[in-house]
């Protein structure tokens, strides 16, 4: 950590920067002796990524940044909000604590939160903005999380890691028992100093999977951001044995979606043509597969079995998009074409056999537009496409 980075006129050149072409920036070479430039391009790209992601720490002042990678890896503020909204207790620990923002936002539920974190730059790059951020009740460790649990052998309420996804001898990985540290391997040793375990994963993981090879499951989230799916996350109860509780959540600035279900899902659904409004759930119930419990829980139907397209009479809330239908046609390239060719739209497919590319080469349909049109299949198998605005 170069702390000559935090001086008035190095922060000043940085918040100067922050639009700037970082490749001139290099050529011209640093104008501080004693920070080279590959530094002040690191913070100046990580705090311009900070900008949208992490509000809290991009408009405090003498905030360090990790390089980009680093950066990458961490919770946005949204997501971490989320997650500490989870829990509570007197002492949690954060086995792989990163930049801190998790650890950051738990510290609101806990009266003492230990960081782990074995890079030690990066722990002294946390500590420093914990104590800008005024969190003087989290402690950094510059170690090994599952070593220094088992050194401390203390108790806690709450165990928090997010497991690297990226490993040293496979390069990126999405299974869990290729990520760092193995928590399936752990799961057992961890369950020693607490009866609460909360896991996040790569968005990619396969849900049935990711239970199937743990234990004590209690619940699982699927978190997306403005409908981009962005985490896993799993919560482990020492010895429960009751029905997993899936929930899936799509949150932004201005709103928050929580559909709940069980797994696995009994329900069924129904079907039928498409009547007066079309639903498309966000990509947090797609992950979650709760196809079938949207149509239960909300009584509407299916326009088939695999397109996880909705319909209805009457306008319901609904937990993801919602459109007014304007007409519905059956698939006719030479229609579509003379209908919307010199047009705008926007193109959705769910279960067609053609991209939207290819749609687009073949009609010449512009992007954009206020109108949106689905090329799907209804419950009779055929092909079709729904012509809609926006609710």
């Amino acid at each position: 950590m170069n702390i000559e980075i935090l001086h008035t006129d190095v922060q000043l050149f940085i918040n100067q920067n922050l639009n700037s072409d970082l490749t001139k920036i290099v050529l011209r070479g640093s104008p501080f002796p004693h920070i080279p430039i590959q530094q002040l391009v690191e913070q100046i790209k990580s705090k311009s990524k900070a900008k949208r992601k992490l509000p809290t720490w991009f408009h405090s002042n003498q905030i360090l940044y990790p390089n980009s990678i680093n950066l990458e890896q961490s919770s946005s503020e949204i997501t971490a909000k989320y997650k500490a909204g989870l829990t509570k207790g007197n002492h949690l620990i954060d086995l792989t604590g990163g930049f801190g923002i998790d650890s950051f936002f738990f510290a609101a539920h806990f009266k003492k939160v230990i960081h782990c974190e074995i890079n030690t730059d990066l722990s002294e790059i946390a500590a420093h903005n914990f104590k800008i951020l005024g969190a003087d009740h989290i402690t950094c460790i510059p170690l090994d999380g599952i070593k220094y649990l088992r050194q401390s052998k203390n108790i806690f309420d709450w165990i928090y890691l997010d497991p690297s996804r990226r490993n040293d001898t496979k390069g990126k990985v999405f299974r869990l028992q290729d990520c760092l540290p193995n928590v399936i391997d752990h799961l057992d040793d961890l369950l020693e100093f607490s009866d609460n375990i909360m896991i996040k994963l790569s968005p990619l993981l396969d849900i049935s999977a990711t239970i199937n090879s743990l234990k004590f499951v209690k619940e699982v989230h699927t978190i997306s951001v403005n409908n981009e799916m962005k985490e896993l996350v799993v919560i482990i109860q020492k010895n429960y044995a009751e029905q997993i509780n899936l929930v899936a959540v799509d949150m932004s600035n201005e709103n928050e979606s929580i559909f709940k279900a069980t797994f696995p899902s009994s329900s069924t659904a129904t079907y039928s043509l498409p009547e007066r409004y079309l639903y498309e759930p966000n990509s947090a119930i797609l992950k979650a597969g709760l196809f079938n419990e949207v149509s239960n829980q909300l009584n509407i139907n299916k326009l088939h079995v695999n397109s996880h397209l909705y319909t209805s009479y009457e306008l319901i809330k609904f937990p993801g998009r919602r459109f007014l239908i304007k007409e519905v046609f059956k698939y006719n390239k030479k229609k579509i074409k003379k209908r919307f060719g010199s047009e705008k739209a926007n193109i959705t497919t769910r279960n067609f056999n053609e991209s939207v590319a290819e749609i687009r080469k073949k009609t010449g349909i512009k992007e954009g537009g206020e109108d949106y049109l689905f090329f799907t299949k209804d419950l009779h198998d055929s092909a079709l496409v729904i012509h809609c605005t926006k609710v």
